[in-house]
């Protein structure tokens, strides 16, 4: 589970099969790691759209950022070698590793640093943190020393500057790296065949090529739940995080696998369109969430690997607090909500579902949940590319089923164009506080309030943190045992 005390505290295509069998003794050379995604990325550039996906491939093996998010929750130096923080919380100045260049050959600078930041905050850009970096001003000292001036106060800031959406890029690749990605990390593109598997191979170039163990990853993608488990099964697949949890059951107990049980800072919701009739009614969203039970979709969508949540936050966090007391599971509530409302029942709504398995066992159970209450959901199953440019992109839709995964996103409530439609100048105001609040008993209380208000205008049905588990060949080294964000850290990985 991700430490948000040990953040704050760090101031100062094709699948490639098996080479040797299970267990064998040729393992202890083997170099090559075959993982699987639930999800196929659309792209390449986390800077370029919101699909955690693609940060599972890229993000500490192509891409670098100035500092690394370590599996506890912890922050420490990456491309930043160390950093002062002035009083007032808003200055850093960060120091640059040496002797660092871009796989085309080019020097890593304080320049590329301020190229990286300026873009992600520019009016062109797509960045899902740009209002981060919009409260940013970049300058540069000389080729290893940047000056960063925030804003606003944020305690995060050190963790934020270790996410996807931070990586430093190089200025004249930046507009290709969708499909040719250019970074600073020990990997390089090897192939992508769409709709199968993308492989990286080791850079020669690397500033530390003697640290790396694996000189192969292929990363393939499967989403069917059965087929993950074959995969795993025979021995197609080494590593595959966030598997469906149907598959505890078959590999806990078995000498040949590992099992891995990972805290997260995810919240999966059942996301309401709030700009769209009669959704933008807040009885109509209260009714909505009082309609489902919380435990059974647990039990449907993770079979029981979660805990219950009552706004956009989770147990763990700095300054949660429990609200799932305000929108509690009460069927009749429900209904005498939809009739204040003034909503004739059956009222009919679009429940779109995401490919992953949780999305897809999970909304036949909300959906059930939702018909005893006289609201009808009619499932559109679609895949994930169709999701991302229709219901994210396009705000196309009623009802989603969706995890979000960013361990501080608190900030996409008070985007205006995001794709919840949820305005509240209340919400905006109280969340600029907390960007600004210096002591730590102030934050908390603001984002107490904060969850407070989320749940009381049920902007969305809150459902709960997943747990994420991992199953892996026994052999396997180096695996996260938490994950505070999604990566696959491919230069911790050996074989024992």
């Amino acid at each position: 589970m991700l430490n948000r005390r040990s953040v704050l505290a760090t101031g100062a295509i094709a699948a490639v099969p098996l080479a040797a069998p299970w267990g064998a003794l040729a393992q202890g050379r083997k170099d090559t790691v075959v993982l699987a995604l639930t999800l196929e990325p659309p792209g390449l550039d986390p800077t370029a759209g919101a699909a955690s996906s693609i940060a599972e491939i890229v993000h500490y093996n192509i891409f670098e950022t100035l500092t690394k998010i370590n599996a506890d929750g912890s922050v420490s130096p990456l491309l930043a070698e160390s950093w002062e923080v002035s009083p007032d919380l808003k200055t850093y100045t960060l120091r640059l590793r040496r002797g660092v260049k871009f796989s085309n050959g080019v020097p890593f600078t304080a320049a590329a640093v301020k190229f990286s930041f300026d873009r992600a905050g520019s009016d062109k850009s797509t960045n899902k943190d740009k209002r981060t970096f919009a409260n940013l001003t970049t300058q540069v000292v000389d080729d290893h020393t940047v000056v960063l001036i925030n804003k606003d106060i944020d305690p995060d800031f050190l963790f934020v500057l270790g996410q996807a959406t931070s990586i430093i890029v190089e200025p004249q690749s930046a507009a290709t790296n969708a499909t040719r990605p250019v970074g600073t990390g020990p990997y390089l593109l090897g192939a992508w065949n769409k709709g199968a598997s993308v492989t990286l191979t080791a850079w020669p170039g690397f500033r530390a090529p003697a640290t790396i163990k694996i000189r192969r990853a292929t990363f393939r993608f499967i989403s069917d739940p059965a087929a993950q488990v074959a995969a795993l099964l025979a021995g197609d697949v080494d590593v595959f995080a966030r598997v469906t949890p149907r598959s505890v059951a078959q590999f806990k107990g078995n000498p040949r696998y590992q099992v891995v049980m990972s805290g997260s800072r995810a919240k999966t919701i059942l996301a309401i369109n709030n700009a769209r009739k009669p959704l933008d009614d807040v009885r109509v969203r209260r009714a909505i969430a009082a309609a489902i039970d919380r435990k059974a979709v647990i039990e449907g969508a993770g079979d029981g690997f979660g805990v219950p949540i009552g706004s956009h936050y989770v147990p763990g966090a700095f300054g949660y607090v429990d609200t799932t007391g305000i929108n509690p599971f009460d069927p009749d509530k429900a209904r005498q909500l939809l009739a204040e409302a003034g909503v004739k029942t059956p009222l009919t709504l679009t429940l779109t579902l995401p490919p992953p398995p949780y999305a897809r066992q999970g909304g036949e159970v909300i959906a059930a949940q939702l018909a005893k209450v006289g609201i009808v959901c009619k499932i559109q199953n679609v895949e994930w590319a169709q999701w991302l440019s229709g219901t994210y992109g396009s705000k196309n839709y009623d009802l989603t089923l969706i995890s979000h995964v960013e361990p501080f996103d608190l900030a996409n409530f008070a985007k205006p164009d995001y794709y919840w439609g949820y305005h509240s100048p209340q919400f905006n105001t109280l969340f600029d506080k907390i960007k600004n609040a210096a002591r730590p008993a102030d934050r908390a209380r603001l984002l107490g309030d904060a969850q407070r208000l989320l749940a009381e205008e049920a902007v969305h049905a809150f459902l709960y943190q997943p747990q994420w588990i991992t199953v892996a060949n026994r052999n396997v080294k180096g695996l996260w045992k938490d994950m505070p964000i999604f990566v696959n850290d491919l230069s911790a990985l050996s074989w024992s």
